[in-house]
């Protein structure tokens, strides 16, 4: 095999495919092509016989990034892509670890993934068994609790009494502990479990340890900037003696902090790793020179950062990056569908297109705008598949066939369809579990043969044990496609929408129907029912032309050729959230997403800010986001619109914002008393105050809302009781009125 590979590459990406031993950091930046260096990469250690197929260790974040992966490499390297079988996700590649060990880990090799419905019910009934006020504090808040332990790789027994102090409730660790007795007796593990568990055996099992770290010769890590404590912990672990390891990322797009991903781990690797070596890609071969101008002189703002420098392949400098600042979010939305309006009439394909939002509440203004404007679009983000509930539904039916013990699904379908299994007998049946600490399904066989149920009920448990009974009989002796649509046909489930005879019924019918159409896809139930806990895909028809309408955090990894970024303004973007909880942190991974979202584009980018929003039901007065007079005056062409007044505004950007200042932690009053020429501007019915002193109880008029009474003052956001209802608005717009 000759090394077509390199033909494509550059001279950095070259570099960091040659790099085969020792720990190697690649600092890929946005567009640089890292997708292609990761798999001439691995073809490039295979083809060299630096180690076999099987002995490569290949993590992504995302199940779609390792299908492609898979598929590049196959081009490459033939048949010998069959062999890599540690190419996977970091959550696949744990449940492989563990399915393999699961009696070393205190489960049975056949256990169930439980989804977060399933988790909040476990979480309360350990609350309720502890006598902790639900509603003061909801499985939610301890579920939350649980997966930010496992994310940093804590088990109970290692979660110390800082942790508490940071969190809250104190009998958390009591949860905690209660809750994974639980998940062992129901033969189950969640996400968490999926990387925290092989932590544990790999960290108290030394042959263990030795056997995969003699495995795994080498390790490729994609978006490393995107890891939580767990999963640097399970690379550190099965690194340490080949330190063979190679991480692909970017800093500067490390926007999941919120999520558990620490950008420290991106940040430490010479530390962590000695000896270790940085390779970086700055040549991007995405957008214009003036769209990365504009996302270098954005992101060189942060401090946390190792720096580089991307630079653009293409030759013409392309369109200047354009601001628009508009009165209030539906001219916003006016001015988005008249720009879309024109690259639909040059004959544009809408799919090349996206509006990329900070919130999702900032979506309604876009869709009712392209709905009167006849718009096709699509938003990226919504309800999954594999979260409706005839879907649910049937992967139950599914899960109780491979593990009957599996109460959590016993419980969901044994009245679905009605069988008159009611409460009153789920109940009984409940108790009598619980006595004999044995599952539902092994009670339901004892009691079945007893008078403990009436007749009825008792016929309807017989059955529906039987007919489990019987679908598991023939696990083996049909494939798995004709056994789904037996338990479908048995249980009387597909019936039960047919009998139904509406809409509705016959789309959830089509859905199930689609489920099945994916079996085929894999070879038995278990492997279909892992994908499925696993991976939860966006549905998008990517046959039709549509605008894509999404959150800046589902556009990472993505590409279009004109992209739109509006709510452009401070407590927006940067979200004021962020700002108060995490300071100057929160800011840099804001402006960090703010990167993510300018590099998104390839020809044209649109940002755009209005001066009034409503938010949640309230307006509010804005100003332009820090993040805009932080872009080179080079790279942009600006415009303000005020009620139909346009201005040429860079000295607006300009002076909103003084350079030499630290404005993190300013209120926006403070900000906007350095805005000088908002005097010469013509607000419409807008008065501007500056030295105002507003409190409680105070009464007061805005010219917009009318007269109002203070409900509560945070700095310079003012809540207010208007007659049209409850605002929060700048003091800075309000006026004193006399209580006399």
């Amino acid at each position: 095999m000759s090394p077509n590979y390199f033909s494509e590459l550059n001279d950095q990406q070259k570099a960091a495919v040659l790099q085969t031993d020792g720990p190697l950091l690649i600092l890929a930046g946005a567009g640089t092509g890292k997708t292609r260096v990761l798999t001439s990469r691995l073809a490039h250690i295979i083809d060299q016989k630096k180690a076999f197929p099987s002995n490569i260790l290949a993590v992504t974040f995302t199940n779609k990034a390792a299908k492609e992966m898979q598929v590049r490499i196959g081009n490459i390297i033939g048949n010998a892509i069959e062999g890599m079988n540690w190419l996977g996700t970091f959550h696949s590649i744990g449940a492989k670890l563990l399915r393999i060990h699961a009696e070393e880990a205190n489960l049975k090799s056949d256990f169930t993934i439980l989804d977060t419905d399933d988790q909040l019910k476990v979480i309360k009934e350990v609350i309720k068994s502890l006598n902790i006020d639900e509603k003061r504090f909801p499985p939610r808040y301890f579920l939350s609790q649980i997966e930010n332990w496992k994310n940093k790789g804590l088990p109970p027994e290692k979660v110390a009494d800082r942790e508490l102090d940071i969190i809250g409730h104190e009998k958390s660790i009591d949860v905690y502990a209660s809750y994974q007795k639980r998940l062992a007796r129901l033969n189950s593990a969640d996400f968490g479990d999926l990387l925290l568990s092989p932590l544990e055996l790999l960290k108290k099992n030394e042959d263990l340890l030795n056997k995969y770290q003699s495995i795994f010769s080498y390790i490729l890590v994609d978006e490393y900037q995107d890891t939580n404590s767990v999963q640097y912990l399970l690379l550190k672990l099965l690194s340490q003696r080949n330190l063979n390891i190679a991480c692909v990322g970017d800093d500067d797009q490390s926007i999941y902090g919120w999520r558990g991903a620490d950008v420290n781990n991106i940040l430490n690797f010479e530390k962590d790793f000695d000896n270790a070596k940085i390779i970086r890609l700055e040549k991007n071969y995405r957008s214009t020179k003036n769209i990365l101008g504009a996302a270098r002189s954005l992101i060189s703002n942060n401090k946390d950062r190792l720096g580089k420098e991307l630079t653009s392949y293409k030759k013409d400098e392309g369109d200047k990056v354009k601001i628009k600042s508009l009165w209030n979010a539906e001219d916003e939305a006016r001015y988005v569908s008249d720009e879309i309006d024109t690259i639909i009439s040059n004959n544009e394909n809408l799919n090349n297109t996206a509006i990329l939002v900070r919130a999702s509440f900032q979506m309604r203004e876009f869709e009712d705008r392209f709905i009167i404007n006849s718009i096709p679009y699509r938003v990226i983000g919504g309800p999954r598949f594999y979260e409706r509930q005839e879907i649910r539904d049937v992967i139950a039916y599914l899960q109780l066939v491979i593990n009957p013990n599996h109460d959590l699904k016993f419980e969901r379908v044994v009245n679905t369809p009605r069988r008159g299994l009611g409460d009153t007998t789920l109940r009984k049946i409940n108790d009598a579990a619980r006595r004999d600490n044995i599952s539902l399904y092994d009670i339901s066989k004892k009691i079945i043969h007893t008078d403990e149920l009436g007749a009825n009920p008792r016929t309807q448990l017989k059955s529906f044990i039987s007919m489990i009974d019987n679908w598991r009989e023939k696990i083996g002796k049909i494939d798995h496609i004709t056994l789904t649509e037996l338990i479908l046909e048995d249980s009387g489930y597909i019936a039960m929408w047919e009998n139904e005879k509406t809409p509705n019924s016959e789309s959830r019918i089509e859905n199930i129907k689609e489920l099945i159409g994916q079996l085929s896809e894999f070879q038995s139930l278990a492997e279909f029912l892992d994908h499925v806990s696993l991976v939860m895909d966006l549905e998008n028809d990517e046959n039709t032309s549509k605008v894509n309408i999404m959150t800046l955090h589902s556009a990472k990894g993505l590409e279009f050729d004109y992209v739109f970024m509006p709510g452009m303004e401070e407590g927006v973007f940067p979200n004021q959230r962020s700002l108060d909880e995490k300071g100057n942190v929160g800011l840099e991974e804001e402006r960090r997403l703010a990167h993510v979202g300018i590099t998104r584009a390839k020809k044209y980018l649109f940002l755009s800010h209005s001066q009034n929003r409503r938010i949640y039901g309230n307006w509010t007065q804005s100003i332009p986001s820090r993040f805009l007079s932080e872009i080179a005056p080079e790279f942009i062409e600006e415009e303000m619109i005020f009620n139909g007044y346009n201005q040429k505004h860079s000295s607006f950007l300009e002076n909103t914002y003084s350079k030499n200042s630290n404005t993190t932690n300013q209120t926006a009053l403070e900000r906007l008393k350095a805005i000088g020429h908002f005097d010469n501007l013509e607000y419409e019915d807008l008065t501007f105050n500056q030295d105002i002193n507003i409190s409680p109880n105070q009464r007061v008029f805005h010219t917009k809302f009318g007269y109002g009474k203070v409900i509560d003052c945070d700095n310079d956001r003012i809540e207010v009781e208007f007659k049209t209802g409850r605002k929060i608005v700048l003091a800075s717009y309000l006026e004193l009125v006399n209580n006399d």
